[in-house]
């Protein structure tokens, strides 16, 4: 009876987003596990996400299915004391201090470059491309790459800092397109490997360093898609040490994803299974976190563009999973998916945003004019 009743409950807030359960089209439910309706009840995001890892549920099209969801705003009607213990956390506790910057790295970027080099692009970029005008994953980040490199407004000579620099695909399209010397630094073992080998021969060094303890002068500073590890905590922080970094006529260029409200936590299944201690800032935050000390030269916003790239990366990878799984157990091949359709409903929700932000110490001479 009391199953019944939670069935009840959330085949009636799956029909507020035109969402069925066992019905036949492409974002309805497949339900194969009675238990899964108190479970989502009493777990929120968490018993949603390991659910569908244990199998309990599928979806032909998972993208549409979080489209549809996260549009109708369902996930602000299910929540778990879980999701009050991680905010509670994230408040006390400083979950992207120094001594925990290294666990995201260790626990997600190095799973194993096999699998990354399987779903990412040539140069191994893993963050949200550029598809304005592109028609493959390469095209897009090369596009981006392209687009950063014009916004920081490189010259031949200048010294780029990369912070979070990934596997090094950033730093060498910049030293190779545009002449510059780069320093990357990133907090995954793996990535120090692959980047230095990748950049071998170019003024490139990639070290395994927290951006918090450099010192050093650069004409320039790039960060992509590592403000999601900073935590609100340190925004202030992260942005009082890059300024510290540059020089007086320097220019730093943000790409981050990030929220439409402010938050001091994240999606619990997110945090625990794809990235430890993770935190998306809003447009608020990133300007209080440099208010005072940057002049803010450019917000350049989209979004949508990162549900294309999370689309290609799904494609790549399951193409390849006959490959990658004797590497991988099955459970992982269910968890990526999740993570990689997921991402990708909420950017096509408008949940989530992509943004390039261009600050300046104390403001370009006659103003600045933003490539696109």
């Amino acid at each position: 009876m009391q199953n019944q009743r939670l069935q009840n409950k959330v085949e009636e807030l799956l029909s507020l987003a035109g969402v069925s359960v066992n019905g036949s089209r492409p974002w309805d439910i497949q339900v194969h596990d009675e238990r899964l309706y108190a479970r989502v009840m009493a777990q929120g995001s968490m018993g949603l996400g390991e659910s569908y890892m244990d199998g309990w549920w599928d979806c032909p099209e998972l993208d549409q299915f979080f489209y549809h969801v996260l549009s109708a705003e369902l996930e602000s009607q299910v929540k778990s004391w879980k999701e009050t213990f991680n905010l509670a956390k994230a408040w006390l506790i400083n979950m992207q201090s120094p001594s925990r910057a290294t666990k995201v790295g260790e626990h997600h970027y190095d799973l194993g470059k096999d699998l990354y080099q399987a779903m990412l692009d040539s140069r191994m970029i893993y963050s949200g491309a550029y598809w304005n005008g592109a028609q493959t994953l390469d095209q897009a980040q090369e596009a981006k790459l392209d687009l950063l490199c014009r916004k920081l407004d490189l010259k031949p000579g200048m010294r780029l800092l990369d912070i979070g620099c990934g596997w090094g695909g950033t730093a060498q399209y910049a030293a190779e397109h545009y002449g510059v010397e780069v320093v990357g630094v990133t907090v995954s073992e793996e990535q120090v490997a692959f980047g230095r080998e990748l950049c071998r021969g170019l003024p490139v060094e990639i070290r395994y360093q927290d951006y918090r303890s450099i010192d050093e002068t650069f004409d320039r500073v790039v960060s992509v898609g590592m403000f999601e590890h900073v935590g609100w905590k340190n925004y202030r922080t992260f942005m009082a040490a890059v300024k510290s970094l540059m020089s007086e006529d320097g220019l730093f260029v943000l790409q981050s994803i990030g929220r439409n409200t402010s938050a001091r936590g994240c999606d619990p299944w997110i945090v625990k299974y794809i990235f430890p201690n993770s935190m998306l800032p809003s447009a608020r935050q990133i300007c209080e976190a440099s208010e005072g000390l940057f002049v803010l030269e450019d917000w350049h916003s989209f979004g949508p563009d990162y549900d294309t790239t999370l689309m290609a990366w799904f494609s790549r990878f399951q193409d390849s999973w006959d490959r990658l799984k004797a590497n991988y157990p099955e459970r992982f091949y269910r968890m990526w998916t999740y993570y990689l359709l997921s991402c990708a409903g909420s950017f096509r929700a408008r949940k989530n945003q992509l943004w390039q932000v261009v600050l300046s110490p104390k403001g370009v001479p006659g103003g600045y004019r933003a490539p696109r």
